[in-house]
């Protein structure tokens, strides 16, 4: 079964504190794969939530890209989608909402998506923070609770290069 979980629980594993790895800009080098380029880094939460970082770009056209958050439930293979940062490749509708755009857009788990039987990050924003693979980077590290290495001198989260 499908791990399910409110928007309180939602929330507060989005907000959970997230130490990257000191060697994190290396981990997240993109690797070419079929048609697009890809890199996932594993992170463990200080609430002892296990999350994944999956980084995706078309080698095609640079507005198709993904920068996913994911979580691990306890004691599952499953990935479980928190948040996800979507270039302006493709129109999206939010079904319950009635909305449809075609926009850089924010992904959000919710808990009346998942009721609906749906994908639990089915519901998205239109932005106009980010414009590219890299601002939306950006954007997640500051958004969902990440913090760089202890130590580190470097501006946080500057641009990982392709």
């Amino acid at each position: 079964m499908a791990a399910q979980y409110s928007d309180v629980d939602i929330e507060k594993m989005v907000n959970e504190r997230k130490v990257l790895p000191e060697d994190y800009r290396t981990r997240l080098q993109l690797r070419d794969r079929r048609g697009h380029k890809e890199r996932e880094l594993d992170i463990d939460g200080a609430s002892g939530n296990k999350f994944r970082v999956i980084l995706r770009q078309s080698l095609i056209n640079p507005l198709d890209f993904s920068i996913i958050l994911v979580v691990r439930p306890p004691q599952t293979n499953q990935l479980f989608r928190l948040r996800r940062y979507n270039g302006r490749s493709h129109e999206h509708t939010n079904r319950i909402e009635g909305e449809r755009f075609y926009d850089f857009h924010i992904h959000m788990a919710t808990e009346r998506y998942q009721e609906l039987g749906m994908r639990e990050d089915t519901y998205a924003r239109p932005t106009a923070r980010f414009g590219d693979f890299h601002a939306a980077q950006r954007c997640m590290w500051e958004d969902c609770g990440f913090s760089q290495p202890e130590g580190e001198q470097q501006p946080l989260f500057r641009e990982v290069s392709p």
